[in-house]
């Protein structure tokens, strides 16, 4: 029964089924959006307009469909098919080594008709034919008048190395899911932050307490005015406050210290130091009236203390200047940094506040899946090999020779060819 039960494990159609079940899961998790609040799913997957007719937030919910990766029923479908390579391996693939390694030598001439390349040689020196077959590298064993020769055994090997590849990228993915968090925080430059806002984590997700500050942030545009990279300056900072170290970061070069990965996701914009004559330094709030094709940030500067006179200000980029409008709309011109304008009091720009949005994340798996891709890989090489036998029977002045391969069946018809030519 245990027989039964593993090699039922082993057989490649129960591996198909799982993998392709494994991969529908995969693309659920594709098309909805993962790891997102129980609001987002309320508004795109209402219960009176549910999507496809049947999926709606609740469901998505009771499954756990908003965080596929992480459920039970995820993780015991990765450890079924992990099972099954690995019960597949020992069962069929290390077997399938061993014969292949040992010397399989033909013991009657009826055993060629199985063979797609065969012949019969007549008052040959069979001293020729095997210096010919040394020369093709192959590995020559022989018992009296019987020989078996082969090449290219490291090919045989090219399946045990897919089923470790894939083993090893099951591990690092669970692994990942158990013990990964993502975080998103939004940091004004200058201040200090802490990772608190966890979007994500794993049931055995240990966060190590953290500290940074961004020191600046800043956009360089190219000559379309179009946004060419975001940057912040970040410090990583100890118990004490003190700085340890400290790396610029933009989008695709994130900073990594402690084990945890920094990525620059966002920005905004929160306000602007302004001084007027009826005021001095102080900072107004900007607020974000962004559409989907254009960021936008709206303030209102008083210029009295009755606060209901004074200009609207816009802004829609981070290069150092702002404009102006009075209450009518009109535009009254550009104000750049540290620059004053006159209108009904004077009014200079200090700084333009920006924020940067980091998102912050750890996938202790990422290394395991590494090697196991670079593995698989190496797999895909060492199966370009081929592995080619040639076997020979001498029955007094005749000798039949013939051989098989398990790819390139043609350069093989060739190479057989000038061996027995």
């Amino acid at each position: 029964m245990k027989q039964s039960l593993f090699r039922a494990f082993a057989d490649l159609r129960f591996a198909i089924t799982v993998l392709l079940i494994i991969a529908s899961c995969s693309i659920i998790g594709t098309i909805i959006e993962q790891d997102q609040s129980i609001e987002t799913y309320k508004l795109n997957y209402p219960l009176t307009n549910k999507v496809l007719g049947f999926l709606s937030w609740d469901i998505i919910v009771k499954f756990g469909l908003d965080h596929i990766y992480k459920t039970w029923w995820f993780l015991i479908l990765i450890l079924i098919f992990g099972a099954s390579l690995l019960t597949c391996t020992f069962l069929q693939q290390v077997p399938s080594l061993k014969i292949a390694r040992r010397c399989q030598f033909f013991r009657t001439i009826d055993q060629f008709s199985r063979l797609k390349f065969s012949k019969q040689l007549k008052n040959i020196n069979i001293n020729q034919i095997l210096f010919k077959i040394k020369e093709n590298q192959y590995s020559i064993y022989q018992q009296k008048n019987i020989i078996y020769c082969y090449k290219g055994l490291i090919g045989r090997i090219a399946p045990l190395i897919v089923h470790f590849s894939m083993i090893l990228i099951l591990v690092g993915s669970i692994i990942g899911s158990l013990g990964g968090f993502k975080a998103q925080e939004i940091i004004p430059k200058t201040e200090t932050f802490h990772i608190q806002n966890i979007l994500s984590n794993g049931q055995l997700t240990s966060i190590t307490p953290a500290s940074a500050r961004v020191n600046d942030f800043w956009i360089t545009y190219n000559q379309q005015t179009t946004v060419n990279q975001f940057y912040s300056d970040v410090s990583f900072l100890n118990d004490f406050g003190t700085e340890i170290n400290r790396k610029t970061i933009f989008v695709n070069s994130p900073a990594k210290y402690n084990g945890i990965n920094y990525y620059q996701t966002d920005w905004n914009l929160i306000g602007l130091r302004i001084k007027t004559d009826y005021f001095t330094t102080a900072q107004y709030p900007l607020i974000n009236i962004a559409n989907k094709q254009e960021k936008i940030w709206l303030s209102w500067i008083p210029i009295d203390n009755m606060l209901d006179n004074g200009f609207t200000v816009l802004i829609n980029n981070l290069q150092g200047y702002c404009s102006f409008y009075d209450k009518s709309g009109l535009f009254l011109g550009n104000l750049e940094l540290n620059e004053t304008i006159k209108l009904k009091s004077s009014i200079t720009l200090i700084d333009i506040i920006s924020s940067t949005g980091l998102q912050i994340k750890t996938d202790p798996g990422i290394p395991i899946i590494y090697t196991g891709f670079g593995f698989l890989m190496l797999s895909t090489l060492i199966s370009y090999i081929t592995y080619s036998q040639i076997w020979i029977v001498q029955n007094r002045k005749k000798v039949f020779i013939g051989g098989n391969t398990t790819r390139a069946k043609f350069d093989f018809e060739l190479e057989f060819f000038r061996v027995t030519k």
